[in-house]
């Protein structure tokens, strides 16, 4: 219960990896937001987290949308008193074209940046004063080892992500908020399999160390670090949780 008294909003907490998040924070005995704009899925983790005796409230967010990410920091506020974690979670990855950059069409490759990218972005812009209110948080944003790796826009946009982690580090440095990342590498969810055939998954799974794909609770005790006094003097970091997929020094 490292985390009660505290409130996280995890955006795109209707899907599999979010929910994991969710449920792992509130086990810790957080209040979690779920912040999705799938609703049914949204409220099924929100049943989810209370059925196992934690507090779970669902609204619904467009992270495409500054009004949305505001009204979001306003409704937990509100309905939790103030915000100290915040997970940027939400991303367009299901059924993400694949095409390459000098051929795409411009508007979606535009679309992809503004959802994968400017979201995190608009989620932190709303959600740090209450942060910097109640003596600074933790963010964790979610990044992809397609980051160092040939993936099209997708991954230009993780990329861009651990771009934003650092920059956002020294900003809110100062005001005691911490902001670190988590790049998962290939993570079984239907997400995945709707976009990557199994010859492909197979390929993947045998470059790596731990040779299968990860499950969404193999992400959470990576993010449950980042967000406790656990990580207290590590801001700006990406932490690789990929089995062993890529290697770098």
């Amino acid at each position: 219960m490292q985390f009660e008294g505290k409130v996280a909003i995890v955006t795109g907490a209707g899907g599999e990896i979010g929910a994991a998040y969710a449920e792992g924070i509130a086990a810790e005995g957080a209040a979690v937001v779920v912040a999705d704009l799938d609703e049914a899925g949204g409220r099924k983790t929100v049943d989810s987290i209370r059925a196992a005796g934690g507090e779970a409230h669902f609204v619904r967010v467009d992270i495409g949308s500054s009004e949305s990410t505001e009204a979001l920091a306003r409704a937990t506020v509100e309905t939790c008193g103030g915000i100290d974690f915040l997970v940027n979670n939400a991303a367009f990855f299901n059924d993400l074209r694949h095409e390459p950059l000098i051929e795409c069409d411009f508007d979606y490759y535009l679309k992809v940046f503004d959802i994968n990218l400017h979201g995190a972005l608009r989620c932190v812009r709303a959600c740090y004063p209450s942060m910097r209110e109640r003596g600074g948080g933790s963010i964790v944003n979610q990044s992809s080892t397609a980051s160092w790796m040939a993936a099209g826009y997708y991954g230009l946009t993780k990329l861009g992500i651990n771009g934003l982690t650092r920059d956002l580090a020294h900003e809110l440095g100062p005001m005691g908020i911490r902001v670190n990342a988590i790049a998962p590498g290939p993570t079984d969810t239907r997400a995945l399999r709707s976009g990557a055939p199994d010859e492909i998954l197979d390929a993947l799974v045998g470059q790596m160390a731990i040779r299968h794909l990860g499950h969404p609770r193999d992400l959470v005790g990576t993010c449950l670090f980042l967000l406790s006094d656990a990580s207290a003097w590590m801001s700006g970091q990406i932490l690789t949780v990929d089995g062993g997929q890529t290697l770098r020094v």
